[in-house]
């Protein structure tokens, strides 16, 4: 049955129209339960089946009244059955439907997400590859560290995102759960086997024990997934932005045609795709500290999540496969400069074969202190431009008396750094 309520687009999911479908459905599954165990007539389960049907907007004209969205509802249903409609929500709470309803919508938005995660790892695993072995400038602290290439970087996202698609497995599985135990879930006017039998055909499993919902440690678990996903989001679109800025130039998101960057300048170039991507997960990250709240209720139940709840959960998804479609887009379209990336490398003068040289007079016998001292003085003359870092390593005579011109060369190759970037890949079986 949780097939049937896909939609492919998110949006669909949490549409009136779909939940009350969802809570009708549910309704109609207790009842035929029931129809089981002999409790409802053969002949009214069939009326109801027949008949049981709803307009939204007759839902939401009795709710202006009745100020209850569930009892709207019913109300509305029986006015389509009948005299049958006593057997529906025969022992049941409103609860038991909100709630087995609210976990299939979850569980729904997670197979959808599930599927755009899965297509950011595809874009991922291709710039991967093809740049493996691209170099460019690995930083720390936004300086210049040692080199990598651009496609450790996306391998680096790739198993970040195969962890994200895990998670939504996982929280998938977590949401899934139901419960049809009555007014405070000691099911006194339900048998724990009609639960079993409607969470089964629902495609959910019924809760091991609740009150009149299901605890909200769930909601928050697979609300985790989701902010870690936008942090992930937020985290790629920012590195994408400081390597589209002007001074470095390394990769930049598409451009399209006809677009504009300013109403100024008409040379701008802006990122606002990947500042799209992290003002958005913004908000899904902090949607993240309401479903924690949400946790707390007032002993077996109050309402104070429901009204925050209505909010964060269908904005969050909504969101978040928004920006996974975002994402892809940019990475299968994305613009990346080797040139620049190598004239970055060059930018410094070498200095980034420091820890080279360094260790290598480790080897030679001195301390790690004092070499680390001797590399650091003349590293500081490289940023005031006296020399490259080779030069002045060849010309130091603390140095060159330790070490050979001939050794203080092959230090100074940059293949060394990507010597096992291939074991690397391997681990993460890429190819």
């Amino acid at each position: 049955m949780i097939d049937r309520y896909s939609r492919e687009e998110m949006s669909g999911i949490w549409k009136l129209e779909n939940k009350f479908r969802i809570w009708l459905d549910i309704e109609i599954a207790v009842c035929e339960a029931y129809a089981e165990t002999g409790i409802i007539p053969g002949k009214d389960l069939q009326i109801i089946k027949k008949n049981a049907d709803f307009e939204v907007k007759r839902i939401l004209d009795i709710e202006k009244e009745v100020h209850h969205d569930v009892i709207a509802f019913l109300t509305a249903v029986a006015e389509k059955v009948g005299p049958s409609s006593r057997y529906i929500h025969f022992g049941l709470t409103s609860s038991d439907i909100v709630d087995t309803a609210f976990s299939i919508q979850l569980k729904q938005s997670g197979i959808i997400l599930a599927k755009g995660i899965e297509k950011v790892i595809e874009s991922f695993r291709i710039l991967a590859v093809k740049y493996r072995d691209t170099p460019c400038m690995g930083r720390s602290h936004g300086v210049h560290a040692e080199p990598t290439t651009f496609g450790m970087k996306m391998a680096l996202y790739y198993e970040e995102f195969r962890r994200n698609l895990e998670r939504i497995h996982r929280g998938i599985e977590v949401i899934s759960y139901g419960k049809l135990s009555g007014a405070v879930g000691t099911y006194s006017n339900i048998s724990p086997d009609i639960e079993t039998a409607v969470c089964k055909k629902l495609g959910l499993k019924p809760d091991p024990i609740s009150t009149q919902v299901i605890q909200r440690d769930r909601h928050a678990d697979f609300m985790s997934v989701i902010a870690i996903t936008a942090g992930s989001l937020d985290k790629i679109a920012t590195e994408i932005r400081h390597l589209q800025r002007t001074e470095v130039r390394e990769a930049e998101e598409p451009f399209q045609k006809g677009q504009k960057g300013s109403s100024a300048m008409p040379h701008k170039r802006n990122p606002i795709l990947c500042e799209r991507i992290t003002g958005l997960a913004r908000v899904i990250k902090s949607n993240m500290i309401t479903a924690l709240e949400n946790m707390t209720l007032w002993h077996e139940r109050d309402i104070s999540h429901s009204s925050a709840e209505r909010v964060i959960f269908p904005d969050s998804v909504i969101a978040l496969d928004y920006l996974l479609d975002k994402l892809a887009f940019i990475l299968d379209n994305l613009h990346v400069y080797p040139e620049n990336m190598m004239d970055n490398i060059h930018r410094t003068g070498g200095l980034f074969y420091s820890q080279a040289l360094m260790l290598k007079l480790v080897e030679k016998g001195l301390s790690r202190e004092e070499s680390y001292s001797l590399v650091q003085g003349i590293a500081m003359r490289v940023w005031e431009k006296e020399a490259t870092l080779i030069e002045l390593a060849m010309s130091s005579g603390e140095i060159s008396a330790r070490i050979s011109h001939a050794e203080i060369k092959e230090l100074f190759r940059m293949e060394t750094y990507f010597k096992n970037i291939g074991r690397i890949f391997e681990k993460l079986g890429l190819s």
